[in-house]
């Protein structure tokens, strides 16, 4: 199962503080994504996924732990790159974005790969969501 930050870039629509209600809309994806965050606090889940079922809720947990950190700043994305800033690190924060890959300390990882930090955190929240 894949999730990844949105491929799209738009205009932000969430106001700062509404993301605990974001724009939740089920979209076809790539084959084997589930879920992606955008940039403008809209979440996609996969046509794929029944609404209501366990599987919805730990894609929604997933790319809402996204859709928070993307509204803080923590996280952020381009076409080209994505910048990973969360409280007190001492990495520079940009990494690589190519062909649904991110280089990551050295290391190319597909989209989602759980080994990215922000993935690490928001499959932590998913996992937590698939246990309640």
């Amino acid at each position: 199962m894949a999730f990844k930050l949105g491929k799209e870039i738009r205009k932000p629509i969430a106001s700062r503080g509404n993301i605990k209600t974001p724009h939740v809309y089920r979209k076809e994806l790539d084959e084997g994504v589930k879920g992606e965050a955008y940039a403008d606090g809209t979440i996609a889940i996969s046509k794929d996924i029944k609404p209501g079922s366990s599987k919805y809720k730990e894609v929604l947990t997933h790319e809402m732990d996204h859709a928070k950190r993307i509204e803080t700043g923590e996280l952020t994305y381009g076409e080209n790159y994505v910048r990973w800033l969360p409280k007190h690190s001492d990495e520079d924060g940009f990494y690589k974005r190519k062909d649904g890959h991110i280089e990551y300390k050295g290391e190319w990882y597909p989209e989602g790969h759980p080994h990215l930090p922000w993935e690490a955190l928001a499959f932590q929240a998913s996992n937590k969501a698939k246990k309640s």
